[in-house]
């Protein structure tokens, strides 16, 4: 049975309801949810709740969950969306994502949100010089990770497979369907992507908070 793995979903209820059914529909049974989870969308608890319902989900901080608590780099206005989060969750629950680990080793791949030591600091579509670095001396065949939005796979430094399955709830790659990807049993990987209804994840935006302009922006365009 696949695993599916879902990054950046970001509150996004109508986009990771799409997915959910699309990797259901695959007979995806196992799950990694790749952090940056419910913050900045409409829904962060109908989303924290349907998450909860995944049996057996392996679960990835990412830095908006650490925003909930520690918010010393958040830019604004996206600070203040990060305090509304924590507001619509309630403590208990901000406090629970905020202690989820950074990385999940599965086999002979390293599951993390942005790079295996940091949640900011990521890979692009194109090789960069910084790449070996943000390895470190990792001993993995691939390293699955999401931040930037950006739907893609390929070969890093030492032959690691870099693999970025795209945002759920926020595609910034040109791309307004929802992206995820699936690993099957004999480990090879899909990029997938869904279509969904993004006008109602726009329109539950609606309000004059600075932060929600800023969210619909990036939802319309699909691009930062």
């Amino acid at each position: 049975m696949p695993t599916a793995l879902l990054y950046d979903v970001h509150g996004n209820l109508p986009a990771l309801e799409a997915v959910l059914a699309d990797a259901r529909e695959e007979a995806a049974d196992r799950w990694v949810l790749g952090g940056d989870l419910v913050a900045f969308g409409a829904w962060p608890r109908e989303c924290l709740a349907a998450l909860r319902d995944l049996p057996g989900a392996i679960w990835i901080r990412g830095n908006t969950e650490r925003w909930l608590s520690d918010r010393h780099d958040t830019p604004e206005p996206m600070d203040q969306a990060a305090l509304a989060c924590r507001a619509a969750l309630g403590d208990a629950d901000a406090d629970a994502l905020f202690r989820l680990p950074g990385t999940a080793t599965v086999g002979e791949t390293l599951y993390c949100h942005a790079s295996p030591d940091s949640d900011m600091a990521s890979f692009l579509p194109q090789a960069q010089d910084g790449d070996a670095a943000l390895l470190g001396d990792l001993d993995a065949d691939r390293v699955v990770f999401g931040h930037t939005h950006l739907q893609f796979r390929r070969g890093g430094p030492r032959g690691v497979e870099l693999v970025n399955p795209g945002s759920v709830g926020m595609p910034l790659d040109g791309d307004h369907r929802a992206a995820y990807a699936l690993v099957h049993d004999d480990g090879d990987l899909e990029l997938r992507r869904v279509d969904y209804d993004r006008d109602a994840a726009v329109a539950g935006l609606d309000g004059p908070d600075p932060w929600r302009e800023v969210v619909q922006g990036r939802l319309r365009r699909a691009a930062p």
